[in-house]
This record gives structure tokens, sequence and C-alpha cells, in this order.
């Protein structure tokens, strides 16, 4: 057999081994394509999946949205509907009061509509003389961690007529719906307020559940608005203004003024520099003290 020389050896591996290097790379690059264009396939039906399930959860929480709100209307209609006797005669009495006193000038010299003092004072007088315990109500608290510090006035009545169930207390709130308005709120929580009664006469678990009710639907309100939410707004804010620990003072009804008293009541009118020559012409005998302007 004859010998192949080193040389010719050397050439032939080298071509074979560079045959079988260059097959690899045609092999593999057609699997590298075919593996590319399989991932981008893939990863495109990923999208349109993330895709739809956003879209799935973004109707769900419209879904979750609208029950929320409507069960908040059907609730707070519920407990606004709900009254007794007792607290349907407050109301009438209260409601009285009020419509005659808003053209009645008040003790301070204003219209008792738009002095809060003097138109509770009026309204818990007129209940105390339909037979009602009724008291001007100073609620006053410090601040805490979840709450500021703050104070309110309000009504109140507590009948003991039933020994069965005892003090029975019933909160009489002049302007309760402003206390629940909001400048930036958005329509489903504005349509909440607007259901509110503008004079709240209730018992205080009515309250507790109105206070609850409409502090939910103010936090709910405030997430979606992607807004911070004041401490007084909280539920324990609302909460310390009518059921916190408070000092009840029984009012004394200040009989309105006569046009002649309320003439007589106006301020006299100050003399000026330029009225003091006036004065010595009409009162010569009149004594004034030299006074240095410097």
């Amino acid at each position: 057999m004859a010998r192949i020389p080193a040389s010719t050896a050397r050439e032939l591996l080298a071509a074979s081994f560079s045959g079988m290097v260059f097959g690899f790379l045609e092999d593999g690059g057609q699997e590298f394509e075919q593996s590319c264009s399989s991932s981008n396939g893939s990863s495109q039906e990923t999208e349109a999946m993330f895709d739809m399930e956003d879209d799935q959860e973004d109707a769900g929480e419209e879904e979750k949205d609208k029950k929320f709100w409507e069960n908040q209307n059907q609730i707070l209609q519920a407990t606004l509907c709900r009254t007794s006797s007792l607290e349907t005669k407050i109301r009438s009495v209260t409601k009285d009061a009020v419509k005659e006193s808003v053209e009645a000038v008040c003790g301070c010299g204003k219209e008792s509509s738009g002095c809060r003092s003097c138109l509770m004072r009026e309204v818990s007088g007129r209940l105390c003389n339909a037979g009602y315990n009724s008291a001007i109500c100073k609620s006053k608290w410090r601040s805490s961690p979840d709450i500021s510090s703050g104070e309110h006035t309000f009504l109140d009545v507590v009948d003991n007529s039933s020994s069965r169930k005892g003090d029975v207390r019933v909160i009489i709130e002049l302007n309760f719906r402003a206390e629940f308005e909001m400048a930036r709120a958005n329509d489903e929580y504005n349509r909440l307020v607007k259901r509110l009664p503008e004079i709240f006469v209730g018992k205080v678990e009515r309250l507790q559940n109105l206070i609850k009710i409409l502090c939910s639907a103010a936090k709910k309100c405030m997430k979606e608005k992607k807004m911070y939410m004041g401490p007084w707004r909280k539920q324990k804010y609302m909460q310390a203004k009518w059921l916190g620990a408070c000092k009840r003072t029984i009012a004394t009804s200040t009989p309105p003024l006569s046009v002649g008293q309320s003439e007589r009541l106006r301020l006299r009118p100050k003399a000026s520099m330029l009225t003091v020559d006036l004065l010595g012409e009409m009162m010569p005998n009149m004594n004034c003290a030299a006074v240095a302007v410097v």
C-alpha cells in the first residue's frame, strides 16, 4: 500500500473539517431562524393574551365600581326611609321653627337664618316649649394619629318617655348635607350627597349608618380620582362630631327684636377729624383738649 505524504494528509484533514463546520453552521442557521420565527409568534400571542387579560380586568373593575355605587344608593335610600314616630314629631317641630325663623331678627342683630348660633338657640327653645328635653351640644376632641382635632355644635333631644327603651337620643343637624359635600367629587358621590336631607333628625343608630355609608363612598371616590383624602373626611372624624363626648346646654330662647328696637341698637356714627370744626361752631362752649399731632 502506497504511503500518503504528510502534507497531503494534512490538506485532506483540513478540507474534511471545514466541510463539517460549514455543514453544521448551515443546518444550525436554519434551525435558529425557525426557532426565532416561532419565538416571535409566541411572543405576539403572549402579548395578545396579556392585552385580553388587561381588558378583562378593566371591565371587571368597572363592573365592581358600578355595583358598589348601586349598592351604596340602595342602602342610603333604605336608611333614610326608615323613621320612627318620635323622629317624625321632632322633625316637624324643627322644620316649623326653621321656617318661621327665616325672616326674624335675632338678638345679635342679624337674621336668624344667617346666624347659626341664634338659629340653633331658637330651634332648641321651640323644642323645649313643645315638651322635649332639647339642648345645644358642643363636641370637642383632640388630635390623634387617626384624626385631627376639632369641634362641632349641633342639637339633640333626649327622650325618656319609654321605660322599656330607656333614654333615646335624637340628633338634630341643621346643615347636614353640607357636612358631606366635596369640591372635586365624582358624579356618583354627588348623587349620594344630593339624597341627604338639609336638616337631619334621627336616632344615633341611623346617624351611625349614614356616616358609614357616606365615608365609605368618599374613600372610594378619592381612590378612583387618585386624590388624597383629608383626615376631616374620615369616618372617625365624622363620628367625633356628633357621637363623641359633648357638653349639653339648655337653650334660652331670645324673642325677636321689633323694628324700633333694631333702630335703637344701631351704632352711633363716629366723629372724624373733618367734623371738629362743625362741632365747634354748633357748641362753642364745649371744652376740647388740645392734642399735638406728630
